[in-house]
């Protein structure tokens, strides 16, 4: 089977997969398709967000930066060639291969994208446990951190009446 590609979205706050795309082609209309389900993720309130990145075609490309100013969206890129300089997504990767991709045959690319899709909505945001969150899932991890916000919000309007 020929590659598959993926793009995502990450946010580095929670860790979770906001938005991703699987393609043959490694482009800009990959990238734009993953800002694209990230956006749609948050409900299309974006404006202010920093996307980083490394220097690849498909994040330099038109379509992905007019993309990026449709909604707002503040890109920052490393250094040319420096893998650590996108340390996050690089990690990313490492975990979906290490602890999926490679522990699975897929007999198409369409069995693929189901199969990693599936593993990232219903086991990566939801149930994987990550240090940066305290243990707790990405999802989980934002109810909680909005829960303890409103909560403060509360105690300040509160003690403001």
């Amino acid at each position: 089977m020929r590659p598959l590609y993926l793009a995502s979205v990450e946010d580095l706050f929670s860790r979770r997969l906001l938005g991703y795309a699987m393609s043959e082609h490694h482009d800009a209309a990959l990238t734009v398709a993953s800002l694209q389900m990230a956006v749609a993720t948050r409900g299309g309130e974006v404006d202010g967000v920093i996307f980083h990145s490394d220097r690849g075609s498909e994040y330099t490309a038109a379509p992905y930066q007019a993309e990026c100013r449709k909604h707002g969206v503040v890109q920052s890129m490393g250094r040319v060639g420096c893998a650590l300089d996108n340390g996050a997504a690089e990690s990313l990767n490492s975990t979906l291969k290490v602890e999926f991709v490679h522990r699975h045959h897929f007999r198409t690319r369409a069995e693929a994208r189901l199969k990693i899709a599936t593993w990232i909505a219903d086991f990566y945001n939801v149930k994987r446990r990550h240090s940066a969150n305290d243990g707790l899932p990405p999802v989980t991890f934002e109810r909680r951190m909005i829960e303890k916000w409103q909560a403060s919000m509360a105690l300040l309007r509160a003690a403001v009446a």
